[in-house]
């Protein structure tokens, strides 16, 4: 059957084109006649191929194969994408489209598989009434990237322009993208929150004018946010509203996530922890002066914390500590008096690392380590390590000192009560006292209000040497 249509057709063409020649020959016999028809012939092939597409070759043996791109642009939704017209309805048709037609593969159980399905935004900035939430159904591999997303001023005050927050306690999202975006929350709530997802990335966003939270991660597991900016107010420090910012630039009540390569630029708080095992490098924060009552990160997670500040920059605004129970900062540049503050509720700071870090500060008498034990004294003290940390300009703290005197008696006292962090708390002390020809018997006799007092049995010239620790002390 096939062979008698392609006979046909090559028939069908034979016939046209002798009818096209036999028309040429009639009307044009001259040579201006037969240049003038192939003119027209050529125009006559022109228009075809604009009215129908030019000729593709057809394979007879492979049928054709149409796809749906899982690319969904919210401009062909009826997204205004300067902004001017609301265009919540035509977002929320976008994802609920994205989520309507899962591959046949799973992420977690229950977990559908969206196949890597993109909301693009075209570069345009879209004006929003409410909320964009995912929808009920479950489901993962999905991306919200390229453009800005601006809240109205009907905006719900308490809500944030882009929630993850699924309608049960289960885990419903996994592996959510969001990506290149400018997010303004016009001073009417927070920016993105992720709620009880798994395996969430917030890369390369810019979050301001916020009240509440640039972002919020509350339950979930592992969301990674990288490459973004974060601030209440556009600035680059020294802004005259620095007193009145308020807010937190990442609010994270959860377990596992990390921040990385970040700049909180104002907020009251740069980072709030209150969940264990997260992990902090990179993060700049000048967002609001510690002598205008900010902070760099709080870590509210007392009991167990669990948390890594690593490489990070603290700019005129440190780090407040409550009852911290594994906590390392290591690597970290405070600048501006900026210290760290360990906050007791229950007396409780143990396998605590502050090393390898630098402070500067303006030759005030700002200590780099404090002690805030208004509520009651540190009294559960273990494996806490305050060292070899570079220092100019504010008073060094330790829990590891080393120092010399030397007098003509029998008595020798070095005194550590300036750099050591705990009052009154020498638990190990190494000494050698060098006496020269004479050597006295002699003993350690002292160890309160962190001085040492070592005692000969006869006066002599002599130098005591002295190192303490009070990092491996135990419970007391």
């Amino acid at each position: 059957m096939a062979r008698i249509d392609m006979l046909v057709k090559l028939f069908m063409g034979f016939v046209y084109v002798n009818v096209i020649l036999g028309y040429v020959e009639s009307s044009y016999s001259g040579v201006t006649g037969y240049h003038d028809a192939i003119r027209r012939m050529a125009l006559f092939k022109a228009a075809h191929i604009i009215r129908n597409g030019a000729p593709q070759p057809q394979s007879y043996s492979t049928p054709l194969v149409v796809s749906r791109s899982r690319v969904l642009h919210v401009t062909d939704y009826g997204a205004d994408p300067t902004g001017r017209l609301d265009s919540t309805e035509a977002l929320e048709q976008a994802i609920s489209d994205a989520f309507g037609s899962p591959v046949d593969a799973h992420l977690m159980e229950g977990i559908a598989d969206l196949g890597g399905t993109e909301i693009h935004l075209d570069g345009g900035t879209y004006k929003i009434s409410r909320p964009l939430r995912l929808p009920k159904t479950s489901g993962g591999n999905f991306m919200i990237h390229g453009g800005s997303l601006h809240a109205s001023n009907n905006f719900p005050m308490d809500r944030h322009l882009i929630e993850l927050w699924p309608s049960s306690a289960s885990l419903s999202y996994e592996y959510i993208t969001l990506k290149d975006l400018m997010i303004n929350s016009n001073f009417r709530g927070g920016g993105i929150s992720i709620i009880n997802s798994l395996r969430t990335i917030i890369d390369n966003c810019y979050i301001s004018h916020f009240t509440t939270n640039g972002i919020l991660i509350q339950d979930g597991h592992e969301t990674y946010i990288r490459n973004s900016f974060i601030g209440q107010h556009i600035n680059i420090g020294g802004d005259h509203r620095e007193k009145d910012f308020s807010g937190i630039g990442i609010n994270i009540m959860g377990n596992d996530n990390a921040v990385t390569d970040v700049v909180i630029f104002s907020a009251s708080i740069g980072v709030m922890v209150s969940g264990q095992a997260n992990v902090l490098t990179g993060v700049h924060c000048y967002n609001k002066a510690t002598a205008l009552g900010g902070t760099g990160i709080y870590v509210k997670a007392p009991g167990l914390t669990q948390t890594r500040i690593m490489n990070c920059y603290f700019d005129f605004t440190g780090i407040v500590a409550e009852d911290p129970v594994q906590l390392h900062i290591t690597g970290s540049f405070f600048l501006g008096n900026a210290f760290v503050l360990i906050k007791s509720l229950a007396g409780v700071v143990c396998g605590v690392n502050i090393v390898d870090n630098m402070f500067s500060g303006d030759y005030t008498g700002v200590e780099i380590v404090q002690l805030e034990q208004s509520n009651v004294p540190f009294t559960n003290i273990d494996q806490v390590i305050v060292d070899r940390n570079n220092v100019r300009g504010m008073v060094l703290k330790s829990t590891v000192a080393r120092g010399s005197v030397s007098s003509n008696g029998t008595t020798w006292t070095v005194d550590f009560s300036r750099v050591l962090l705990f009052p009154n708390l020498i638990k190990n002390v190494q000494y050698t006292l060098h006496a020269g020809a004479t050597f006295p018997n002699h003993v350690l006799r002292n160890i309160s209000k962190n001085c040492v007092t070592v005692e000969s049995n006869v006066p002599v010239s002599a130098t005591l040497h002295v190192s303490v620790d009070q990092s491996m002390v135990g419970y007391i």
